[in-house]
């Protein structure tokens, strides 16, 4: 069994902001793999079935951002899982320009606090993770705004391509490992600028 919990903020207000990036990605492999979400007791919307040939569960953390180890934490002990192999979060990144994606077998919370939740509630950083860029706040702009605003429409096409290269990542990762998931998907470049 494998993990993949994509970071957000519920609610209507929070659907397509920047901070969502990682419950677009989950929501889009979720309907190409034809896995329907569902409400759980562990604090997260779920989805479950076989991607790439192996038995997963992919999650949407209700609790908010800050959060998210709350219910990581509870599926990775529910599941008996080891975060180093069976784990993989996806969430969005302020150090990464719009159009970039990166996958990384472990590493540091970056300031994202949704990974420090998790870092946390886990007790270990061991834990592959796959960033989707947005890019650093601009003029006056803060990072509490950049990440809860709204993508833009030309930025959304950019995004659009990034979610199926995520998308490909995670499966990628599924079947073959993080090493593999780096190799292939870590140089991808959407074909758009902003």
């Amino acid at each position: 069994m494998k993990l993949v919990a994509g970071l957000g903020n519920p609610g209507r207000e929070y659907e397509e902001t920047r901070h969502n990036a990682g419950f677009l990605v989950v929501d889009y492999l979720a309907r190409e793999e034809k896995l329907t979400f569902a409400a759980s007791d562990f604090h997260a919307a779920l989805a479950r079935g076989r991607v790439a040939g192996v038995d997963v569960v992919l999650a949407k953390p209700q609790t908010y951002m800050n959060l998210s180890g709350l219910a990581v934490g509870a599926l990775v002990r529910w599941y008996k899982l080891d975060p180093s192999e069976d784990l993989l979060v996806v969430s969005d990144d302020l150090d990464l320009p719009l159009g970039r994606l990166r996958l990384r077998a472990r590493g540091s919370h970056g300031g994202h606090r949704g990974l420090l939740s998790i870092i946390s509630e886990l007790g270990t950083s061991d834990f592959a993770r796959l960033r989707l860029g947005i890019g650093r706040p601009e003029g006056s702009e803060s990072a509490k705004d950049k990440v809860l605003g709204a993508f833009s429409e030309e930025e959304g096409r950019i995004l659009d391509e990034v979610i199926v290269a995520a998308a490909a990542a995670i499966r990628t990762w599924l079947a073959e490992g993080a090493a593999a998931a780096m190799n292939r998907h870590n140089s991808f470049q959407a074909p758009y600028e902003a």
